[in-house]
């Protein structure tokens, strides 16, 4: 069972680690690049504050975005802006998040994100969660998958295992971590692929953030992920 107050905790303290984390850097720093190609550290950050509007609307019934192209032009206008306006933004989008997530509301309802995309609303402060702790990392200002919380990072290898489940183009892939273990590819009785590795590297490469050469893999080639 989905707990969203919890989540929302959670959210409340990735970003304040990552506003945190922001605050030490400068104006100079904001404008670098990030480990997203062709984006910036600005870009990033007003990626999240405006991923947290649309989260907003999400939860209020609302287009997550007018459109595709509306929501590339308001972080190409966003990120050029100073540190300050931007940790500006963050904070009081995240706010807006949180109060929005406060209202009283069926959190069992089915909500709809981007390009037809839905899921319940309970799992919607995951997902913010989720854009907040693997961009803190996109950053690059040495906060690493490593420094992710142990919780995060198990139920975002359990989403991203999900995700690839039953995909077509992915073969039949067992993944472990010495510990735990998941299934993810193509429907099959058995694996053909048994990729494992260290919780951070595993989900690096779920996620698009690692190429996956610390992961040992047996019975194939690392299998090729489509992009998320």
């Amino acid at each position: 069972m989905i707990d969203h107050a919890h989540d929302l905790a959670s959210v409340r303290d990735a970003t304040e680690r990552l506003l945190t984390a922001v605050g030490k850097l400068d104006n100079a720093s904001v404008t670098e690049s990030s480990r997203l190609p062709g984006w910036s550290r600005g870009h990033v950050l007003a990626h999240l504050a405006r991923n947290a509007d649309a989260l907003v609307n999400v939860l209020e019934g609302r287009p997550m975005y007018a459109s595709a192209e509306a929501r590339d032009a308001d972080i190409e206008r966003d990120a050029p802006r100073s540190l300050d306006a931007q940790l500006a933004d963050v904070r009081e989008s995240a706010a807006r998040f949180q109060d929005a997530s406060a209202a009283p509301a069926d959190w069992s309802r089915t909500v709809e994100l981007r390009n037809g995309v839905t899921d319940t609303a309970s799992r919607v402060p995951f997902r913010r969660w989720i854009e907040v702790e693997l961009h803190h990392v996109d950053l690059g200002i040495g906060y690493e998958l490593e420094d992710l919380p142990a919780e995060f990072t198990r139920r975002e290898t359990d989403f991203l295992a999900a995700r690839f489940a039953g995909h077509p183009d992915v073969a039949p892939t067992r993944l472990t971590d010495g510990t735990r273990t998941w299934r993810t590819g193509r429907d099959a009785d058995t694996a053909e692929v048994t990729v494992t590795g260290p919780p951070a590297d595993l989900l690096g490469w779920l996620a698009g953030r690692r190429e996956g050469s610390a992961l040992t893999v047996e019975g194939g080639p690392l299998p090729t992920l489509p992009p998320l």
